[in-house]
Formats: C-alpha cells, sequence, structure tokens
C-alpha cells in the first residue's frame, strides 16, 4: 500500500504515516506527494516570489485555506502535527516528492526535500520546470506533466511491487 496526495493532500500523504508510525502501526510502503503544502507559517519568501507565475495560489489564497482549515486561534503554526517540514521524519517510508517550480509553494517543496535528505529518507525530489500549483491537473494534455505521472508510477512500483 501507498500513499499518494496532491496539494493538502500531499500534506496528508506524509503526515498519515508519521502519525501511524508515531503510534507505533506500521505505515504505506512508500509516500508520493505533490505540491505538498509543508509549513502553515506562509514565511517561505518563494510564496510572494511566485505570486505571478502561479496562476492557482497566492498569500491570500494560503491564508484563507489555513483559517478555514485551522479554526482555532490558539494553533501554532510551526506545530510538527501540521507543518510537516518541522516534523520528525525518522522512519518515513520512501517518498517521492514532486512539485512544480513556479508554484506558491515551490521553496517549501525544496525545502522538504532537504528535510527528507537530512533524516536520510530514501527519496527523489523532482521540480517540475515552470510547473504551477495543481500542475497535475495538465494529465493528458501536458507531456511534462504525463511524464511525471508515468516518474511517479515508476517510484511506486519500484518500491511496492508490481
Amino acid at each position: 500500500m501507498g500513499s499518494t496526495g496532491h496539494s493538502i493532500g500531499g500534506t496528508l500523504a506524509v503526515a498519515l504515516p508519521l502519525r501511524l508510525l508515531a503510534k507505533g502501526e506500521a505505515a504505506p510502503g512508500a509516500i508520493v506527494s505533490i505540491s505538498p503544502w509543508t509549513d502553515l507559517t506562509i514565511s517561505n519568501p518563494k510564496v510572494d516570489e511566485n505570486e505571478e507565475l502561479d496562476k492557482m495560489l497566492s498569500r491570500n489564497i494560503l491564508e484563507q485555506f489555513r483559517a478555514a482549515w485551522l479554526q482555532d486561534p490558539g494553533v501554532d503554526f510551526t506545530d510538527p502535527n501540521i507543518s510537516i517540514v518541522n516534523a520528525d521524519l525518522t522512519g518515513l517510508p520512501p517518498t517521492a516528492l514532486h512539485y512544480g517550480e513556479y508554484e506558491a509553494l515551490a521553496g517549501e517543496g525544496a525545502g522538504f526535500g532537504r528535510r527528507l535528505a537530512d533524516f536520510k529518507i530514501l527519496s527523489e525530489v523532482r521540480p517540475l520546470p515552470e510547473g504551477q500549483h495543481s500542475f497535475i491537473l495538465g494529465a493528458g494534455r501536458v507531456p511534462e506533466v504525463d511524464r511525471a505521472i508515468e516518474q511517479m508510477g515508476q517510484w511506486l512500483r519500484q518500491h511496492l511491487g508490481s
């Protein structure tokens, strides 16, 4: 079994195995995380730098999503349970991380890729040149997206078997 998700689902695809591991339960055999939102502080400079390039996300939209998702005003946005960039990644299964270089969350993708390396998690980090948030929606219409999807499938087959 693998854990896969896109956008906030890309975050949950990592958060679920982390919570299972914390409970001493079995985690999925591999993860594919696409454009995850890893830092709910919204402090990465790429959020603002890529605002004109990313047609899906902006600081304002991220702030609205965060307010809708985390309605408790006392929530610490650095909490590793919600900002997985701060989480202890020990024991995380092999993880493939894909994100678009033009998306508001590109800096988070790169930063989370470094965290995977820091924790020596078997990982593959693939930024899609000129990709925006939700680039995966170009499947069947954009050859670069189709190649990225093929890479994701190869990753899962390699780590989960055919």
